[in-house]
């Protein structure tokens, strides 16, 4: 992937965006402020874990019952696929960042903004990027509250029920406290526990299934299709894609991660940024699919849209599991929320015209964690979510708009290396786009008929 030269010409000069932060001392000043841009210290495993983290977490508990929706072939088929493409467009957009000699594009719009022009590349990419990071807080969200309380009932199952509510309050109020960290680069740590953390519970979920599917008790799991009519196949199928799609978004948080990498003309920031994504990808493909092959074949059409809910023994570690994805959760919100925080407190500052401060900071994300809390009690459905925001948005800023974005930039000849694999890519993110939400709202819809709003 390295040799971009041989398939593709220089990038065009194209309208460089005009927050530049380094076209005055005022937005200097700005820039050293706003949580993305505030340091450049990190080091190569700094982008590993922000990735892993990002990436490993969510996504990866849904993928056995993925699998269940799309079947065997299906569902590895898929998520093959999913690995090299965005692995690609992934590539695509690390090299993206310092194409142009002295300028960095921090952010995903500052690209979209130089690929498609000022005005029309940020309204492409920011509503977008937003859905995805909110979307991602919601299940982060959901996910951090239902781990938290198949935690306490597994160690406790003695006492008396308590809401999902309690648990997802929990959870916000953590994110409270930890949503004041100034900068991205102070997430090092929070990011380092969070990806030792996926890791170890993808381990767990691994040998616990697999325990489960040696010593099973009873009938033979079932391995074909969940649903019985062919509207029903269909709208799985669509559901499941659309997971698959989400447990690949790590996109919308890269270009912010490489920003807190150091830069240099001799040791250009996506020299450590690229080992550390070679790093991300080859404990994403430990942990995906190990977990996904053996939740589905352990439990079957059985397995639930997380599969810690459908282990149970031994139940200490069962426990100590989902423990372990509460802890990571709390890292993977921060930093799919970070960029919220700069996007909102960048809007705040530079149009409404607030000082920056700590108190704009206090409120600013104070208020945001407190709705995506409020909206992730109302709509607690895991899987559901997953597979309409997957298909709705994740596909296009991690599937097709990396791609069309380097196909505008550097017009790799017809034909070429580039050229195919970039269009390959953009037919398949934009069939997942059309396709996965319709089955991700079907799967709410269906789930809605039973829930009631703060059970």
């Amino acid at each position: 992937m390295s040799n971009q030269n041989n398939s593709t010409s220089q990038p065009e000069p194209g309208p460089v965006p005009t927050n530049d932060s380094g076209s005055s001392g005022q937005e200097r000043d700005l820039s050293n402020w706003l949580p993305i841009t505030a340091s450049r210290k990190a080091k190569w495993w700094s982008s590993t874990v922000h990735n892993v983290t990002a990436m490993v977490g969510t996504g990866v508990l849904a993928l056995p019952f993925a699998m269940s929706q799309l079947g065997w072939i299906g569902g590895m088929t898929m998520m093959v696929i999913s690995w090299l493409l965005t692995f690609y467009s992934l590539w695509q957009m690390i090299e993206m960042h310092e194409m142009v000699p002295g300028k960095r594009f921090d952010r995903y719009h500052e690209l979209g903004q130089y690929a498609f022009g000022e005005k029309l590349g940020y309204w492409i990419v920011v509503p977008q990027q937003l859905i995805v990071q909110v979307a991602s807080n919601l299940v982060q969200m959901v996910t951090g509250g239902k781990s938290l309380k198949k935690a306490f009932e597994l160690t406790f199952p003695s006492a008396d029920h308590h809401r999902l509510t309690y648990f997802i309050l929990v959870f916000c109020f953590i994110q409270l406290v930890l949503s004041q960290t100034p900068n991205f680069h102070s997430l090092k740590l929070v990011s380092f526990l969070a990806a030792v953390m996926s890791l170890s519970y993808s381990m767990i979920s691994f040998v616990a299934s697999t325990i489960h599917g040696t010593k099973r008790v009873g009938p033979p799991a079932e391995y074909g299709l969940r649903a019985h009519t062919t509207a029903g196949i269909i709208f799985e199928a669509l559901n499941g894609i659309g997971e698959i799609a989400f447990a690949y978004a790590g996109h919308n948080v890269v270009l912010e991660i490489q920003a807190t990498i150091p830069s240099t003309p001799e040791k250009p920031s996506k020299k450590p940024m690229w080992k550390g994504v070679i790093g991300a990808y080859v404990i994403v493909f430990l942990c995906y699919f190990p977990v996904a092959a053996s939740g589905y074949w352990a439990y079957g059409n059985n397995v639930d849209d997380n599969i810690l809910i459908s282990l149970e023994r031994p139940v200490w570690l069962i426990a100590a599991a989902n423990f372990m994805v509460f802890i990571h959760v709390i890292g993977s919100y921060q930093v799919y929320g970070m960029p919220v925080f700069d996007t909102l407190e960048g809007y705040l500052v530079k149009n409404r015209k607030f000082d920056p401060s700590r108190a704009l900071r206090l409120i600013a994300r104070s208020v945001y964690v407190a709705l995506t809390a409020l909206v992730a009690m109302c709509i607690p459905f895991f899987g559901g979510l997953m597979g309409f925001f997957g298909g709705l948005v994740f596909a296009s800023t991690s599937y097709f708009l990396p791609c069309i974005m380097w196909l505008r930039v550097h017009h790799p000849p017809v034909g070429s290396w580039h050229w195919f694999a970039s269009w390959v890519t953009i037919v398949v993110g934009v069939t997942i786009a059309i396709l996965a939400p319709i089955g991700g709202m079907r799967n709410i819809i269906e789930s809605a008929k039973t829930y009631k709003f703060f059970s």
